[in-house]
């Protein structure tokens, strides 16, 4: 058991170290412009394929949170995993929140700088 926990937080820190810079290129610079939240991509679709959509999502924001909670004891990025679980998981204040977290100085700087690296527009608030 020692072993696989191992492996899931080695495998959880190398993808996130591909998955968050790839998802912070990947947000529309006028994502955050909005006091409101702009319709999900799949929000047109078929009734069944958005809820087969928002229930995949949520099962890995719920199977990243449990992740990041097991690694805040064991070797990993528990709360980097943590973080990663929030924002797949849907709940009221969600946009809220991420305005407010992506809003913070270090934040900001972080995500400015991996998007200028990329060559994309910084976001606008």
């Amino acid at each position: 058991m020692l072993l696989g926990l191992g492996l899931v937080s080695l495998f959880s820190f190398v993808a996130s170290l591909f998955l968050i810079p790839f998802l912070v290129v990947r947000i529309p610079y006028d994502y955050f412009a909005e006091s409101k939240r702009q319709p999900a991509p799949w929000a047109e679709q078929h009734m069944v394929i958005r809820c087969v959509v928002l229930l995949v999502k949520n099962l890995f924001g719920v199977v990243f949170i449990l992740l990041g909670i097991a690694m805040l004891v064991l070797p990993g990025q528990g709360l980097l995993t943590l973080l990663i679980g929030v924002l797949l998981l849907n709940f009221p204040g969600k946009y809220r929140f991420e305005r407010w977290l992506i809003q913070k100085p270090s934040v900001n700087k972080a995500v400015a700088w991996l998007r200028r690296r990329a060559g994309r527009r910084p976001l606008e608030f």
